[in-house]
């Protein structure tokens, strides 16, 4: 029976993860809209949502017929019938608690691979939103300068580090990355002007990730942070500073110190910069990618 009230409550939210990925860019607007301002939508008229999306009223009618339901009244029910159902099991639940994201114990395949698509593409563009050109310009040049880069990263951050490492060794770059915390703030004691550290942290504030960049910039090394808050310390110590998606589900939503997505947001920042630097120097990264081709494709199976 609990399981039954659950996926009623959950319906209309179900309905608008199922459409996200067929949605033109006005109407996902709305949708995102409605999925992190559930509360106030309850209430709103649709001149209202229409004026905080950013559409023409129309369009709120239309979405309202894309995701399957009649009217905005019947939107507006739904709605509320979800956070009053989800109101009434109280704070404390373990239904408030998630495995990624907002992902429950009660959600299906279907929808736990819809809202794990919604949140990396909600992710991914508005890091896009936020990377400045200019900043992205002054990273490749660091890059081109550097005789090796130094990769600082802690936790989930290593996954982007080491996509880093393959993508610019590939290139032609030399490139360090150690798991050792004391290997790392070691090494960021005796680089120099002519090396480059990264450090990537989604909260800014991973204690060996800060001090590290701390180290490198006290050494004259350039200095590249990636992460989501522009109020955190890794700021600080970052020559180019860039910044990812800050949007998530809420401290409340996942039992985790950052987003799952924020790795996804990093490898993004990361690809950038390959890209811009593998443009800017395309015959002799051609030639990198080759000489690194032959000597690993004999490690795969034929």
């Amino acid at each position: 029976m609990q399981d039954e009230i659950h996926t009623q409550r959950q319906d209309v939210f179900k309905l608008i993860y199922k459409k996200m990925s067929y949605l033109n860019p006005a109407l996902r607007r709305i949708a995102d809209y409605i999925l992190e301002n559930p509360a106030e939508c309850r209430n709103i008229t649709t001149k209202e949502l229409a004026a905080a999306c950013q559409v023409a009223e129309s369009s709120i009618t239309r979405f309202v017929k894309e995701i399957g339901l009649d009217s905005y009244r019947e939107l507006k029910l739904g709605i509320a019938e979800s956070l009053t159902l989800s109101d009434a099991k109280g704070a404390a639940t373990t239904e408030d608690k998630y495995v990624y994201e907002d992902i429950s114990r009660h959600d299906d395949t279907e929808i736990i691979l819809d809202k794990i698509l919604h949140r990396n593409v909600m992710s991914l563009t508005e890091t896009r939103r936020r990377l400045n050109v200019e900043q992205l310009g002054r990273a490749v040049e660091a890059i081109e300068r550097a005789n090796t880069i130094l990769f600082s990263s802690m936790g989930s951050s290593s996954a982007a580090a080491m996509s880093g490492v393959i993508r610019f060794t590939r290139a032609g770059k030399k490139c360090l990355f150690f798991n050792d915390q004391s290997s790392l703030l070691m090494t960021a004691s005796i680089i120099g002007p002519d090396e480059l550290m990264i450090g990537i942290s989604n909260s800014g504030r991973t204690k060996n990730v800060v001090e590290s960049l701390k180290i490198a910039k006290s050494k004259g090394a350039v200095t590249i942070g990636i992460t989501s808050y522009e109020d955190s310390p890794i700021v600080k110590y970052s020559d180019i500073p860039l910044f990812t998606s800050t949007k998530s589900t809420g401290d409340e939503s996942a039992l985790y110190w950052e987003a799952s997505t924020s790795k996804s947001a990093q490898i993004l920042v990361l690809d950038a910069l390959y890209a811009c630097y593998g443009a800017k120097h395309f015959d002799k990264t051609i030639e990198y990618l080759g000489e690194t081709f032959t000597v690993v494709k004999n490690t795969r199976e034929k």
